[in-house]
């Protein structure tokens, strides 16, 4: 794990084998579909390792011990639609875990994003909050929902990509130079068409099989 200013670089041989079957435009969508699950989950363990505990009693088979649960609610916030795939690995390490939605979309000529749906639990602003998103590449869309999350009361808020753009990551830590960033990639740099290089192309699309 290689840690930047805000940013968490997760360095992992299962991370680095499941983003190159990621990358790869010949994998199958059940095997694309796998593999980010896997890696959601490792992101989830970094994004989540500050999680506030109280102790409680609980009996074991020889005696009386002292054992600990989680003082706090979770929410997991995907920007959708993308977001989903990011979404159950993480459910499955936090069950409990509450879901919220922030539907965006990015406008293909001005690459900015675009609002469309918003759906959040009640709480959030006393929760430990994970905001969702494949790819990090010009920040647009984070930083909308960051700004949208924030004017909903959120005070806890981690922000978990699966590839970032050096670009996207600056742009951040300039709007946002609160929020955690936690990512398996930061790659080259962003295209002419504000997509990710070397990236994996799009990240929806690939996996609800929409290319």
């Amino acid at each position: 794990m290689e840690n930047h200013k805000n940013v968490t670089l997760v360095e992992h041989p299962v991370v680095a084998r499941d983003l190159t079957i990621l990358r790869n435009q010949s994998v199958s969508i059940t095997e694309f579909r796998a593999a980010l699950k896997r890696i959601s989950t490792i992101l989830g363990y970094f994004a989540l390792k500050d999680l506030p505990l109280r102790t409680l009693t609980v009996e074991t088979p020889i005696e009386e011990t002292e054992g600990y649960e989680i003082d706090t609610d979770v929410v997991v916030v995907p920007i959708l639609r993308a977001g989903l795939g990011l979404v159950n690995g993480i459910v499955d390490f936090i069950p409990d875990a509450k879901v919220g939605h922030l539907g965006m979309y990015r406008d293909e000529d001005t690459h900015q994003p675009v609002d469309y749906y918003t759906n959040l639990p009640e709480g959030i602003e006393d929760a430990y909050l994970v905001l969702v998103d494949p790819m990090l590449a010009t920040g647009g869309s984070a930083n909308d929902a960051l700004n949208y999350l924030k004017t909903q009361g959120a005070q806890q808020i981690h922000f978990i990509s699966l590839i970032s753009a050096p670009e996207g990551i600056a742009f951040l830590q300039k709007k946002h130079p609160d929020i955690q960033i936690i990512t398996a990639a930061i790659d080259d740099r962003l295209n002419d068409d504000a997509f990710i290089v070397p990236g994996l192309g799009d990240a929806g699309d690939r996996y609800f099989g929409t290319i």
